[in-house]
Parts: structure tokens; sequence; C-alpha cells
């Protein structure tokens, strides 16, 4: 009898021990095919993480949109991997295992935008770039480049960055702070610009000039040969109190100021319109910068041409070519007034 109950224990603790391991089997099996991502993802998905938002919720709607086959099995993942999901933007490379989507919500590996800044944009046309490309907004953008305690931490004399924003490939999150964005703009200026010239040999005031000069050569030039030539023309201007007669500021007030659309050619009323930044009327420098200077425009100011033209003007639209001249009349015959294009 004795025999039969030990029989009849060790028959009944290996039916455990199967019933256990084909339990355990079927699981890894079904938790191996919900680990897995639906038959029909390919590709990349955007899934954006909420501020606040619950495992829960994250869950449902990975499930909702199609991205993991369980939510149910995404509570346990969470539960094996207890590190926190970061909120923000993301990019996830489908098809991917509920346990590699786990592990990139919390190390919060976001998407980076790159967004182009050319050369000679204002402030409103990055502002406008930044927004498209869904950097941030164009106001929280332009509030942040005339932020007074940003322009005194960069010690820059002046009501905007406009100027100092370096033109350049760069790349920021979805929803990156437009303070931040700032900031980096002009950091990236700043070391640009120390490979061209000692800045310290400077003051904020005295840059600020340069810049502003830049800016206007910027808009200029076409041939990056001239940009120097033209920087050493308008200082000419300046030296003898003659006024810059910058068809680039007449610009920046039609398109910056009255929102008007850009103008294909400059007309005798248009640098007759009174207002500080029309440098046909005003003598000296504009208030400040009417565009993002690149590295050309930037040495230019710098480091000019010296010369003995106070005139130049478009002869050949196509190829950008300039006439430099001495005289007035000389500027007279040289033909008609254009502008650089949008």
């Amino acid at each position: 009898m004795r025999i039969n109950i030990v029989k009849l224990i060790i028959v009944i603790n290996l039916f455990i021990v199967i019933f256990a391991l084909i339990v355990g089997i079927a699981v890894v099996i079904a938790a191996t095919e919900l680990n897995k991502a639906p038959a029909s993802t390919q590709g990349e998905v955007f899934f954006e993480v909420k501020q606040g938002e619950t495992p829960h919720s994250i869950g449902k709607r990975l499930e909702d949109e199609g991205i993991i086959k369980s939510r149910h099995f995404w509570y346990v993942v969470n539960r094996l991997d207890k590190d926190v999901i970061k909120a923000g933007a993301y990019t996830i490379p489908l098809p991917a295992t509920q346990f590699e989507i786990h592990n990139i919500l919390e190390t919060g590996r976001q998407p980076l935008i790159k967004v182009t800044i050319p050369e000679g944009g204002t402030l409103a046309k990055t502002a406008r770039l930044f927004a498209e490309a869904g950097v941030c907004e164009e106001e929280a953008f332009l509030e942040a480049a005339s932020n007074p305690e940003i322009l005194e931490a960069f010690q820059i004399p002046a009501k905007t960055f406009e100027g100092y924003l370096f033109p350049d490939t760069y790349l920021f999150q979805k929803n990156y702070d437009a303070k931040e964005v700032v900031r980096i703009m002009t950091e990236t200026f700043f070391k640009r610009l120390s490979g061209i010239v000692d800045i310290t040999s400077f003051t904020p005031e005295e840059l600020l000039e340069k810049v502003t000069l830049a800016s206007i050569v910027e808009r200029e030039y076409r041939l990056a040969e001239e940009a120097p030539l033209m920087a050493g023309v308008f200082y000419n201007r300046l030296a003898i109190g003659m006024a810059l007669q910058s068809c680039a500021t007449v610009e920046y007030i039609i398109t910056e100021i009255q929102h008007k659309p850009h103008p294909e050619i400059i007309s005798t009323a248009d640098t007759e319109i009174e207002h500080p930044y029309n440098t046909y009327i005003a003598k000296g420098l504009p208030p400040g910068p009417i565009s993002a200077p690149g590295l050309t425009a930037l040495s230019a100011a710098f480091n000019p041409t010296p010369n003995d033209y106070l005139f130049f003007r478009l002869v050949d639209q196509n190829a950008g070519k300039h006439y430099f001249s001495k005289t007035f009349d000389e500027h007279i015959k040289a033909g008609k007034l254009y502008v650089k294009g949008k």
C-alpha cells in the first residue's frame, strides 16, 4: 500500500511538473507572439507621449494605432521594466517589439528635425521656417528673439537678435524651447564670427555696427568676390557723411515693416519712404541689422577691400555682376536699380 502511495505521489508531482512546463511553454509562446509587432506594421510611425500620461493610456493608444498587438501585454512589459516613460514626440521604426518600443519611450530618444536657415533671412522669415518645421511657434520664437534678458546675457545692445542668429542648418526636437533655439543660434553666430576676427577687441556697440553693415552687404551682394568691395564702398560713404543709399534697407521697410510683397525693382518713390531704415534719406547706419549675414558678408564687413568707389549698381541680373563707379554720372549710366531676390 505504501508503495502505491509513493508511486501516486511521484506520478502527481510528475504531472505537476509536466503541467507547469506546458503552461510555462504556452506562456513563453504567447508572450513571444504578443511581443511581436503586428504583421501589417512597416516603416516608421510618429507617436507622441503626452505630459503626465499613464502607461495604461499609452498602451491603449499604441494598440488602437496598430503599433502593438496587445495593450494587456504592454502592461506586463511596463511592470517588468519599471523605468519611467518620458513625455515627448517619437519616431518609432517598425516592425518593433513591445520591449523595443518601451525602451525607446523610456530613454527619451526623440527624432531631430533638420531646419536650414538661409543667409539673408530676417527674424520673421526664420520664425516661419521653424514653425513650419514644427520646432517652435512663430510667436514664441519672435518673443524669444526680443527677450531683454537673453540680449543682455549676450551683451547685444539692440532690441532684437536680428542679425545675430547665424544662418546654418540646425537639428532640433519637435516643440523645442524657443529661447534655447535663439541661444543656440546666437552661440553659433559668435563662434563662427570668432573664426574671422578677434571679437574681444570690439565693444558690443562696435560689433553691432559691423553686424549691421554686414547685414546690408548680405542683401546686396550676388558674387562673393564683390562683397568686400561693397563693404568698402559703404565705409567710404560713411567716412564722408554720405547716405548709404542701400536698396536692401528700403526692401526691409517694404517687406518686414510694411508687410508688403517683395519688390522686383526699387522705384524712386520707394527711396523716398520716410523711415529711419531708409538709408537713402537717413545718413549713417540704420537702427539695426536688416538680415542674418553669413560668413561672406561678415568677413567683408570686418575686412573690406580698400577702394575709392562711391557707387555700385547691378548690371547683369543673371550673373549677379555689379558695376562700381567713382562718380554719380557713371552710376546713372549703369542702368536700373535691382534688389536681391527673395
